[in-house]
């Protein structure tokens, strides 16, 4: 009996989880700085932004007898007004591929637009308290089943037995709500929370299964919140490495920007970095707003008990999705933009 006991409080993992909430770009991008310092800054030829930059300078190179062979194809055509604008793009290449102690310009430039992009990221989190509502409200979603995954095993025990196990259960539950309150203050979905413990903590006789899954859930739905949880944790990651594989991918986008073609590589390329930065803001837009809507409404009733289920399905899946379909209309945006200004510049000259 002492042995089964000790097995339902040997979950460490449960605190750990309930004590960082909800983990938030801006955390997880602080996770994937080094990375970025160490691709982008150090980019001597042993490393792998150094080798893709000596790429970018072959590529360069061989498309520079194309770019030639266009060059005098229109120098015998339009005299000297196009071809002279077009000049502009072997320097700019050549300028961007240089080389340094610190790394090239476009290393430089690339880790400059990153930052400017998590500095705004920061801002939407950080503005209006919006990191610590959005902590809250997923705490909301999970604290319920958490408490229940605490006191569940003690179903199965009859008499003294499971009182002394709800006992036990209970003195690590109440830790739970003094952390939340330390956080959150008083909030009425804690004293909701902790009342509905209490119910099944102070009830009479054996508690019922149907009584359990009413009032702390079933174990199937809390394997599919942390299962979410963890999906729109995924997302963030693979939005700080898609940032990264693009930004990796910049010098060879560089070398191939003197091709003869209407559509400069180069074009492409920032158009996929700002589509990933795009992603980023506006999933933590819809977090963040998400999240003031439960905050702000079933949060402060202590009488309503919602199913805040959806969240989570937001959270994980749907967040995501709307997140990047508006990534993709405003890369479209950019592309179209950087495109136009291009070749507006280009009649000028």
């Amino acid at each position: 009996m002492q042995f089964a006991i000790q097995q339902i409080f040997a979950q460490v993992g449960i605190d750990e989880i309930l004590d960082n909430g909800a983990a938030t770009s801006q955390s997880i991008a602080e996770g994937w700085d080094k990375q970025w310092l160490d691709l982008l800054q150090n980019n001597t030829s042993n490393n792998l932004y150094g080798a893709l930059t000596n790429l970018g300078i072959f590529f360069a190179v061989g498309t520079l007898l194309f770019f030639m062979i266009q060059f005098l194809k229109d120098l015998l055509s339009y005299e000297y007004t196009r071809p002279i604008s077009a000049l502009i793009w072997p320097f700019i290449v050549v300028i961007l591929l240089s080389n340094s102690a610190n790394g090239s310009i476009l290393s430089n430039l690339t880790l400059g637009v990153r930052n400017f992009l998590n500095t705004v990221n920061q801002q939407v989190v950080v503005s209006a308290d919006a990191d610590k509502m959005y902590q809250q409200a997923l705490n909301m979603s999970v604290a319920e089943e958490v408490a229940g995954s605490l006191l569940r095993p003690c179903q199965s025990l009859t008499g003294e037995q499971q009182s002394q196990c709800f006992v036990k259960a209970a003195e690590k539950v109440n830790i739970l709500w003094q952390k939340y309150r330390d956080i959150y203050g008083n909030k009425n979905w804690i004293i909701r929370l902790q009342t509905k413990v209490d119910n099944i903590r102070y009830g009479t006789g054996i508690v019922s299964e149907t009584s359990f899954n009413s009032l702390l859930g079933s174990t199937v739905q809390t394997s599919i919140k942390n299962f979410l949880v963890s999906l729109q944790y995924a997302f963030q990651n693979l939005i700080e490495a898609t940032m990264l594989l693009i930004a990796s991918l910049g010098p060879i986008a560089v070398g191939g920007s003197l091709l003869p073609v209407a559509g400069k590589p180069i074009f492409a390329w920032l158009t996929g970095f700002l589509s990933i930065g795009i992603a980023k803001i506006s999933f933590n837009i819809i977090a963040v707003l998400t999240a003031a809507v439960i905050v702000n409404g079933p949060g402060q009733d202590a009488n309503v008990d919602p199913d805040l289920m959806w969240f989570i399905i937001f959270l994980g899946i749907l967040a995501p999705l709307l997140s990047l379909l508006v990534a993709a209309a405003g890369g479209f945006a950019v592309f179209s933009a950087i495109s136009n200004t291009a070749s507006l510049v280009k009649e000028r000259i």
